[in-house]
């Protein structure tokens, strides 16, 4: 079974940044696809940011130039740097992993959700 350990959550000051990081418990040459997806109160969730094997990477519109998702296969950890964060940015984020289970199948995998506050 996949683990998925998320850190680096918390609150911070309308501009300033916040580094979030997501641990995989295995070999990250077996992941397909990593991400970060996030659900504010009384919305429904989004997706942040992907990256994929192939180092191709998706993010929402209203993040872009804003946050930047990589990876560390050394460490089998995706994160996501969060600049210049607005109050909007508020929200649980999840990691989320797609794994492959064999050559033909894959699964998805979610970490237990971080909180993001950005005051204003």
């Amino acid at each position: 079974q996949v683990q998925l350990v998320e850190s680096g959550g918390g609150l911070v000051q309308a501009g300033g940044s916040l580094r979030l990081s997501c641990t995989a418990s295995r070999n990250i040459f077996s992941i397909l696809a990593m991400g970060w997806y996030r659900q504010a109160p009384g919305k429904q969730r989004e997706l942040v940011a992907t990256i994929t094997s192939g180092a191709s990477t998706n993010y929402v519109d209203s993040v872009k130039g804003r946050f930047t998702i990589s990876t560390d296969n050394a460490k089998n950890t995706v994160t996501l740097q969060m600049n210049s964060l607005k109050p909007e940015d508020t929200a649980v984020y999840y990691c989320n992993a797609k794994i492959w289970l064999d050559a033909t199948r894959s699964r998805d995998y979610w970490g237990q959700g971080t909180q993001v506050t950005v005051s204003s």
